[in-house]
């Protein structure tokens, strides 16, 4: 009985011995660092941007100016879980999108339950308002109710609202580009500068006003019928002898 005993301890020791010696190796092996940022980024969805990528992003019209409505619509296939576009098509999830361009923000939609945050925005949608709302939802209208975090690249955004302008019975025309900004070295004179440029006269005007130069104030105390002039062969300055 005791040898019996003796040898279930001994499987029992050593199962847990090797248990052991694996759960050792296989962390080792599987062994993974922290990453700095966690989550697993997603084409197309943005969060909060800062520095100089929020700077350099220009206005809504730039991106619009050429704006590709096919393209756009590509985009929207992301959207059409909870959206869709059709003339007379239901709401879902979200609102029906129709015609959407230029209709009061959280109201054109019959039959839909809007947030509060929405209803309450005013306001229409313009392109800058739809343009900041496809951005980031939620730092357009804190509080809504649509969970999407945004579009990163601003020509997609522009894209997506081209589409959505086509979807209408009467599209608007897209705005144009705004006109480029001078660059630095080229910037207009100040006030101070273009009005003491304004005083001065004309260069042909200076000479009117400046006094003729006669022959008595050239030679003063002499006149000019006085002065001998020299002889062509250079012998009027010897004297007789």
């Amino acid at each position: 009985m005791d040898d019996r005993s003796n040898t279930i301890a001994g499987w029992v020791l050593g199962a847990g011995i090797v248990a052991l010696g694996a759960t050792i190796v296989t962390g080792e092996m599987f062994n993974a660092e922290r990453p700095e940022k966690m989550g697993y980024p997603i084409e197309g969805v943005t969060g909060v941007e800062t520095g100089a990528a929020a700077e350099a992003e220009k206005p809504a019209a730039f991106y619009l100016a050429s704006a590709d409505p096919a393209k756009g619509g590509e985009i929207f296939k992301k959207c059409t879980a909870c959206h869709n576009a059709d003339k007379g098509g239901p709401n879902s999830i979200g609102p029906n999108l129709y015609g959407v361009v230029d209709l009061p923000i959280g109201k054109h939609a019959a039959g839909f339950s809007y947030s509060p945050a929405l209803s309450g925005k005013g306001g229409s949608w313009t392109w800058d308002n739809l343009f900041a709302w496809l951005k980031s939802p939620s730092s357009f209208a804190p509080g809504t109710k649509m969970t999407f975090a945004g579009l990163s690249t601003p020509q997609d955004r522009a894209n997506v609202i081209a589409f959505l302008n086509s979807k209408s019975d009467a599209p608007k025309p897209m705005p144009a580009a705004p006109a480029a900004e001078p660059a630095a070295g080229s910037a207009k004179p100040t006030n101070a500068a273009a009005a003491a440029e304004a005083k001065a006269p004309p260069q042909g005007d200076k000479a009117k006003d400046q006094p003729v130069l006669t022959e008595d104030k050239a030679t003063p105390g002499k006149n000019i019928k006085d002065q001998a002039a020299p002889s062509v062969d250079g012998r009027a300055a010897q004297t007789k002898k």
